[in-house]
C-alpha cells in the first residue's frame, strides 16, 4: 500500500522524524512498542526473524532501486502495511536518513524471553554489564553471532540492541541471536551449570587462552562498561578473572574488539 508524502509536517512521519527511540519503545505500553530498522540488509534480516513491519519510509530512488527488494517483499507478505514515499523536502530533515541507503522500516517489538530461557540448553553466553554505547552493543552482537556464541544477556543499564545504531552496526545480527535483559544473578548461572569469567585487567587474571577456560562445559563471559570496566563486586563473584595479554604501553582494547578476541579464542 503505497502513499506519497510531500509535507515534512505530515503526521505519518512522526515516528521517523519526531519521536526518539525511548518514546518508540514505550509507544504501546504495556504492550511492546516499535523500533526503526534501517538499510535493506538490516530490514530483511528482521523480516527473516519474524519481526512485523508497521510502516516503511523510502524515497523515489530507493523505491525503484536498492530498496526495491524490501518494499516488494513487504508489499507481498504484508499488503496492508503502508509504504511511504517521501519527497526530498519531506525527508531532508529526518536525522540520519541519508545514512540508511534510502529506506527505514518501523517494526513491532517482540516480547523478550526470561534469562532462564536464554541459559537453558546453551553453553557459551556473553553478559554485558552497563555497556552504554549502542555501537559497541551492536558490534558485540555481530562478534557473538560470528564466533558461535549461543546468546547475549544485558544488564538493565545497557543500550537497547534494537536501537537504530546498534542494529545497523550489528548488520542485523541482533535479530539472529537470542538475547534478553537480566540482573547480575550468579545463583541463576549456577542453577543452569554455568561458570563465570570476568574480563578484567587485573594482575591475578589468567590469559584468555588458558586451556582451563575452554574446558569449561558452560561459560558466561562478562564484559564491562566502556569507561570503568566491570564492577569490583562482579569480579569478586566470578569463577575466573581473565585478560587479553597486550603489548607494553597498551592498557586495553575497546570492549567490542575485546569481545571478538575472547569469543574466537574460547570457541576455537
Amino acid at each position: 500500500m503505497t502513499e506519497f508524502i510531500s509535507d515534512k509536517s505530515d503526521a505519518r512521519l512522526d515516528i521517523y522524524a519526531r519521536m526518539n527511540e525511548p518514546q518508540l519503545k514505550t509507544l504501546y505500553e504495556p504492550k511492546e512498542g516499535l523500533f526503526i530498522a534501517e538499510s535493506p540488509m538490516v530490514i530483511m534480516r528482521a523480516l527473516d526473524a519474524g519481526y512485523i513491519p508497521e510502516s516503511v519510509l523510502t524515497c523515489k530512488e530507493a523505491f525503484t532501486g536498492h530498496g526495491k527488494e524490501v518494499t516488494e517483499r513487504i508489499g507481498y507478505e504484508f499488503p496492508d502495511v503502508p509504504v511511504y514515499i517521501g519527497s526530498d523536502e519531506a525527508l531532508k530533515e529526518i536525522r540520519g536518513y541519508q545514512l540508511t541507503r534510502g529506506v527505514l522500516c518501523a517494526m513491532k517489538r517482540k516480547p523478550i524471553p526470561e534469562a532462564s530461557e536464554i541459559l537453558r540448553n546453551m553453553r557459551r553466553v556473553v553478559l554485558l554489564e552497563d555497556i552504554e554505547n549502542p555501537g559497541n552493543v551492536g558490534a558485540i552482537f555481530r562478534s557473538a553471532a560470528a564466533m558461535f556464541m549461543d546468546g547475549v544477556l544485558l544488564t538493565w543499564d545497557c543500550s537497547d540492541p534494537l536501537y537504530r545504531r546498534a542494529a545497523r552496526v550489528s548488520v542485523g545480527t541482533v535479530f539472529n541471536i537470542p538475547w534478553t535483559y537480566t540482573d547480575m544473578d550468579f545463583e541463576l548461572f549456577k542453577e543452569y551449570g554455568f561458570k563465570t569469567m570476568a574480563m578484567a585487567l587485573r594482575d591475578e587474571a589468567i590469559p584468555v587462552s588458558d586451556p582451563r577456560l575452554r574446558k569449561e562445559d558452560k561459560l558466561v563471559i562478562i564484559m564491562g562498561n566502556e569507561g570503568y570496566g566491570l564492577k569490583q563486586e562482579t569480579i569478586d563473584k566470578c569463577d575466573h578473572t581473565v585478560k587479553i595479554p597486550m603489548a607494553e604501553g597498551v592498557d586495553s582494547l575497546n570492549v567490542a574488539a575485546a569481545s571478538a578476541v575472547a569469543f574466537y579464542v574460547l570457541n576455537s
